[in-house]
């Protein structure tokens, strides 16, 4: 294999790798639990947006360090300013006393983010 084959090689293995750990935070933050019997699923970002005013903020900055591997791993700016948009959304409307909570239930970012996400990465592995 050829020095450059196998530097395109491992630069897909990490990209899959990083991948691999953002969707597990993706669904921890957006889909980790079922509430048995509806089929409805919410995560860790419904669950601690219930705390008034840190609760979203803190939530923010979960889905802000997808965004910044997202970054690292090349996503277009494009790319990134929709993710922003996603998780701004998310903050501004998730903030509203209790139909913000309903909202987070049901907005999903993180995953919304991984699937622009996977997008991007499917450029790079045919390339």
């Amino acid at each position: 294999m050829t020095s450059s084959a196998e530097e395109r090689q491992s630069r897909v293995a990490a990209a899959m790798q990083a991948r691999e750990r953002l969707a597990r935070l993706a669904r921890l933050l957006d889909s980790a639990v079922s509430v048995p019997g509806t089929g409805v699923r919410f995560g860790l970002d419904a669950a601690i947006g219930l705390l008034p005013g840190v609760g979203d903020l803190v939530a923010t900055g979960l889905s802000l360090y997808l965004i910044a591997e997202a970054r690292r791993l090349g996503i277009s700016k494009w790319a990134l300013l929709r993710m922003l948009g996603n998780v701004g959304i998310d903050l501004l409307l998730g903030s509203v006393p209790v139909a913000g909570d309903v909202f987070d239930v049901f907005w999903r970012a993180n995953r919304r983010n991984m699937a622009i996400l996977d997008r991007h990465l499917a450029d790079i592995i045919r390339r």
